[in-house]
């Protein structure tokens, strides 16, 4: 869906790669380094936070108070601002903080526009690759150490033969669990823990499936407008709207999205 004139599709796009682009030193001057620290954000667990995430996402903030101060924003680390355009910057700055403060380069920066009903425009970027994945208003593509190439999903149909994603053995809650096991069952081949790269694999057409819980809406919406144009699909476990987060399957196809779907709706609503 392209709700834009040419000029403003332009301006927006232009938009979220400038994030993007910001964001990549803020992230770099961090990663890898001896002198980086964590903080936990959570009492119960570990949820890590870095000067990394902080710096990114107050960069990206700061370009669009200047080039878009109409649009909301929606940021992991400093939360909503209102704005009148109808319009909203799901922003996460750096998403798999786990994966960034163990030294792994399959962490990434989110940035998507989107409106009341959902993602517009995605872009998911890994800055220490050099790689980045677009999708949304007729765009779809990936650019990166091989070259600038279009995105499509695979053709999969059947679980068997199909490759499946999540971040965490432990899934969700133990209902959650249960269902995701029984899809690993199903699948050729099961693989852990790229938090957004996953997303960006599927949409690569390198995997066909993830499966996730517990999602916040930034960890989302740049997958959902990058895997749609790429010809997937990203839903609930029940089949019906993601961008809000918390149960979320993405899928190269409608097929195996059926598929997986069958397996996991019985974890109920």
């Amino acid at each position: 869906m392209n709700p834009f004139d040419e000029t403003e599709r332009a301006a927006v796009i232009a938009t979220a790669h400038a994030l993007a682009d910001a964001a990549r030193p803020e992230t770099l001057r961090h990663f890898r380094s001896a002198a980086l620290e964590a903080d936990n954000k959570h009492a119960s667990g570990f949820d890590p936070v870095t000067a990394a995430d902080r710096e990114a996402e107050s960069r990206m903030r700061a370009l669009l108070a200047e080039h878009r101060p109409r649009d909301g924003i929606l940021g992991e680390e400093f939360g909503a601002s209102g704005g009148d355009s109808g319009l909203t910057w799901v922003l996460d700055p750096i998403d798999g903080t786990r994966a960034f403060i163990s030294g792994t380069p399959t962490w990434g920066v989110l940035v998507a526009l989107s409106g009341v009903d959902g993602p517009l425009y995605g872009v998911i970027d890994q800055p220490f690759i050099g790689e980045r994945f677009a999708g949304g208003l007729g765009e779809a593509w990936t650019n990166g150490p091989q070259g600038r190439h279009p995105l499509a999903t695979r053709a999969t149909t059947e679980l068997s033969r199909a490759t499946l994603f999540t971040t965490f053995p432990e899934i969700g809650s133990a209902a959650e669990a249960h269902a995701f096991h029984d899809l690993a069952g199903r699948v050729r081949l099961t693989r852990y823990g790229i938090d957004c790269y996953a997303y960006a694999l599927l949409a690569l057409g390198q995997v066909d499936l993830v499966v996730e819980a517990g999602l916040q809406p930034y960890d989302i919406h740049a997958p959902i407008a990058v895997i749609e144009a790429a010809g997937g699909l990203v839903t609930d476990w029940q089949g019906g709207p993601a961008h809000q987060g918390g149960r979320v399957l993405a899928a190269a196809n409608p097929a195996i999205h059926a598929a997986a779907l069958a397996v996991l709706s019985r974890a109920g609503a």
